[in-house]
Parts: structure tokens; sequence; C-alpha cells
């Protein structure tokens, strides 16, 4: 069996929440089968054809998604013997993610003319708002209005 060039360092014990989430879902096939599964696929077979992924690779990071609880393995709805994977509510905490990466896309990665898809509301079809940062009082935040605490050695913030 061939040793992979690089070993994967796990980050799970990290203090620093970006690395831990990282750790469970930081490779763009697992956040694209998000994005599938919030659009409504369960079954491996739609997961398979929208991405275009290989098998094994898409059946490696199902049951990753899995193993860390963003999906759960339920009875196809359809009653048949197949199963199908649901969002957990922990997956469906990853909309907000994204709809960020979305809107990022949407602003920096492609030209003011070029065609895209579009995130919209279920009710009146309109284009949804940017995502935005609030303080606790509502005053709208930039990454400069913030900072990062962090842990010390003592346990205690600063």
């Amino acid at each position: 069996m061939e040793e992979p060039l690089v070993k994967r360092t796990s980050l799970k014990a990290a203090d620093c929440p970006v690395a831990r989430a990282l750790d469970a879902i930081g490779d763009w096939w697992s956040l694209l089968i998000v994005r599938d599964a919030l659009d409504g696929m369960r079954r491996f077979g739609e997961f398979q054809k929208s991405l275009g992924v290989a098998k094994g690779i898409l059946s490696a990071r199902l049951h990753s998604l899995v193993d860390v609880g963003v999906l759960e393995l339920v009875p196809a709805s359809d009653g048949s013997a197949y199963q199908e994977y649901r969002l957990t509510e922990k997956g469906r905490g990853l909309f907000h993610v994204v709809v960020g990466l979305r809107q990022w896309g949407e602003a920096h990665l492609f030209s003011l003319e070029e065609a895209h898809s579009e995130l919209v509301d279920i009710d009146n079809r309109e284009p949804v708002e940017k995502l935005e940062l609030r303080s606790g009082k509502g005053r709208l935040l930039a990454w400069e209005d913030t900072i990062v605490q962090k842990v010390h050695p003592d346990g205690e913030l600063r």
C-alpha cells in the first residue's frame, strides 16, 4: 500500500473554531455535497451526477460527513430498500457558510454581465440580501471592527 504524499494533520483539538470547522468540512467536495443537500439532493446517484466526482471519493466524503454528524443515513423516502443522506441540524447550520461562499464568489469571481445561478427567496423569487455581521446592539460590523480573543494557557480569554 502506498503512503499518502502529504500526511493530514488533525485540527480536532485546535483552540481555533475555524481550524476545527475546517477539520470537519475542509475540502471542496464536502462543501459541494452540503450545497447539493441544501438544494434537496439525498441520494448517492444524485450527488454523483451533480458533482461528477469519482464514486470512491464521493463515498469517502459522504461517510466522513455522516461521521462528523453533518449528514445522517435514513431509509429512502420512497419506501424502497435504499438509504438517503439527510442533513442534520449541524449540517443545516452550514447554510450561512455556503451562502457566504456563494456571495463572495458572486462578488469576486464573476464579471458583472456573466450569468450564474442565483439564491432567491422562495416566497417572492427576489434575490436574497447580502449576509451581514452585526454587534449585539445591531451595529453593522466589518472585519476591522472585530478582534479574536485568544485563549491563554490559564484558560482565560484575553
